[in-house]
């Protein structure tokens, strides 16, 4: 769809000042028709707070012309606090943010160049946002499509996974840290320094906010549209990937909301028209199809696509990169489903209990790769084997024949724990013929959670109990041959923060329940992938990622060290220049999970004729039994000459972490 289509001339506006009721000026970037006042078209809306003259424009670049131009009037709001917007912002979620949202999109409905409907589309923070602004049921949002993002904003986050906390709670606090520093664009706001001096001065440590709430409480409810599905009533289509982190909500979103279409394909956390690992799809052409038959009434048949779409990789060797992963695309059927149940006796499909002592090294998780892949760096998951034999595996007979493994596995464990705390991190892998181990996918869960993520309750040291725990959906399809196994270790690091005071754990039995289609129905054929033109810039410094782990051979620690630099760019349309560098250390002692530490430091440059900013921003987390301590440090530089600067130190309570 589109190359055979008559397009419309389209404009773009650069700073379009969307005012609010409390006198906040909201900056956004307009294309849409030029004759739009003449025949007026609905609007999609995507709101963010990352920035859209420096942040986003490689994809903006990509995306939006070409939906203009097919009869869209789009829009990319910085949200308040952000880019060139008015104001500050507190934290991610709020009721201020969809305050603004539903503000904004009852100005967009009442514009004469509007046809009165809105949709929302947007990735990850602005996929989150879409689903949870439609959730306050404004009238003329009548659509959403939503790529990575969540459900539930505790159990599926950043910040805690199975009740763990996750050092992506740390990792991407730290990001925002650095992103909210940078100063507005000063070719737009006379006020730029004002406005920047303000925002540094009110910006949170996000990750200290978080912390403070380390049970499923109502801070972590709201925005969880899981919360109540039934007040979403916008048709929804959910977008994932396998190589991402969101890719739960895609099943679960399908399955309780009536009309909802889900696509789950092999990509990382990007838009399918650009994503990698390939194959990508035509994103651009299926959005179309859901915004033409939600705001415009066309019949494009999306009412009759498969309810969920999913792209069945096949099993490959383990690699911290692929360009491409082999596969095919099938129509999931829940009824083709079989559950196989796989006992953990003497080995996996064995029947009969064991008896295995799980007592990793705290430094298992390092082959575990990136919590979200995003950087295109070396972050999937590298050969199991490092951290099997940290583990304790059970391992099945070679398979004779192929076995297509769609949907959420699960592990149930009978243990007997030595403390009255722990974690467990359960991993299902693909053994290939010569050892090496491909994780297919994992599941984690803070023990004291596990019945339920409200209330934690402490193990009795020699008591057995049985948990269970829920692996990442997937769908991935193990050749003949090879063999599955279950690797079970109590520790996860850097992905999970350690449990305190745990201690070894007894296995006693167990089963893995397997969700087994026999015969994969063939499912779509998507297109292939269009977009428009793409960003116009003048590279000043490459991009570069790294990612290693070292050991100091005299203390004992072991480190994982990425350094990626995003590298620096001069836009050739309007000339702002602008680059990022982000470092993070993640510290561990095998025999000794007391001393665990993360730093992040993030170096943020803008430039704008002979007005040179800058901002470094420091965070670092460490822990003793009783308490979290973390530490954040932002410097803001005008021309290297130091303008503002705070120090922050945080010591916060444990709470069955």
């Amino acid at each position: 769809m589109g190359k055979g289509m008559n397009l419309r001339a389209i404009e773009e506006i650069e700073d379009l000042g969307i005012v609010l009721s409390d006198g906040c000026r909201l900056s956004a970037r307009v294309w849409r028709p030029v004759d739009c006042h003449a025949d007026p078209v609905p609007v999609v809306l995507e709101y963010l707070p990352y920035r859209k003259r420096d942040g986003t424009c490689a994809r903006d670049a990509l995306t939006h012309p070409y939906l203009a131009a097919r009869g869209y009037a789009c829009l990319r709001v910085d949200m308040r606090g952000s880019g060139d917007s008015d104001g500050v912002m507190l934290d991610e979620y709020a009721p201020q943010e969809q305050a603004d949202a539903l503000e904004v999109i009852a100005w967009l409905a009442a514009q004469p160049w509007c046809n009165g409907r809105v949709g929302m589309m947007g990735i990850s923070w602005g996929g989150f946002n879409g689903l949870q602004v439609a959730a306050r049921q404004p009238e003329a949002l009548k659509a959403v499509i939503t790529l990575c993002s969540t459900v539930d904003r505790f159990a599926d986050d950043i910040h805690f996974k199975g009740g763990c906390l996750l050092n992506e709670n740390l990792g991407w606090g730290a990001t925002m840290w650095a992103y909210s520093s940078r100063a507005p664009d000063p070719a737009l706001r006379e006020d730029w320094r004002e406005m920047w001096l303000e925002r540094l001065e009110a910006e949170p440590f996000l990750p200290a906010v978080w912390l403070r709430h380390q049970r499923r409480d109502d801070y972590w409810k709201h925005g969880s549209v899981c919360e109540d599905y039934s007040a979403l009533k916008a048709k929804v289509l959910a977008i994932g990937g396998w190589g991402d982190s969101y890719k739960n909500a895609v099943p679960a979103l399908v399955e309780n909301l009536p009309g909802a279409k889900g696509i789950l394909g092999p990509w990382v956390h990007k838009y399918p028209h650009f994503a990698v690992p390939e194959p990508r799809i035509g994103f651009l052409q299926e959005a179309l199809r859901w915004w033409d038959r939600w705001l415009k009434d066309s019949e494009t048949g999306v009412e009759e696509d498969p309810d969920l779409s999913l792209y069945l990789m096949q099993g490959v060797r383990p690699a911290t990169w692929y360009a491409e992963r082999p596969g095919r695309w099938i129509s999931h059927d829940p009824g083709a489903v079989e559950v196989r149940r796989l006992g953990l006796g003497a080995g996996l499909g064995a029947e009969g209990g064991c008896d295995r002592i799980v007592a990793s090294p705290a430094d298992c998780g390092m082959a575990g790769g990136e919590f979200c892949a995003i950087w295109l760096g070396p972050e999937m998951p590298g050969d199991q084997r490092v951290d099997d034999a940290k583990s304790v595996c059970w391992d099945s007979a070679p398979l004779e024949a192929a076995c297509a493994v769609t949907g959420a596995p699960e592990v149930v464990l009978r243990i007997v724990p030595e403390a009255a705390r722990g974690q467990v991190a359960v991993r299902l892998c693909h053994v290939h013929p010569d050892g090496a181990s491909t994780r297919v996918t994992y599941g984690v869960l803070n023990l004291a959670y596990r019945d339920g993520f409200e209330e934690p309750e402490d193990m009795v040291p020699g008591q057995e109990i049985e948990v269970r725990v829920r692996l990442d959906q997937i769908a991935y399809e193990v050749p003949a041959g090879a063999r599955l196994r279950v690797a079970v270790s109590s520790a996860y690091w850097p992905l999970l923060w350690p449990a305190a005071g745990d201690g070894p754990l007894r296995v006693t039995g167990g089963h893995l329940d397997l969700p087994v289609t026999q015969a994969p129905v063939p499912g779509r054929e998507f297109p292939e992938p269009e977009a428009a033109d793409p960003w116009q810039t003048e590279e000043l410094r490459p991009d570069s990622h790294v990612r290693r782990i070292e050991q100091d051979q005299q203390s004992g620690i072991v480190s994982l060290i990425i350094e990626d630099d995003f590298g620096k760019r001069r836009d050739l349309g309007h000339g702002l220049i602008s680059g990022g560098t982000a470092r993070e250390r993640w510290d561990i002692h095998p025999d000794d999970p007391g001393r665990a530490r993360g730093w992040c430091h993030w170096t943020e440059e803008t430039e704008r004729g002979d007005i040179r900013l800058r901002t470094e921003s420091f965070s670092e987390m460490w822990a003793d039994a009783r308490d979290f301590h973390l530490r954040a440090r932002l410097e803001a530089y005008e021309n290297d000459t130091l303008v503002y600067e705070k120090e922050l130190d945080e010591t916060i309570p444990r709470d069955a972490m």
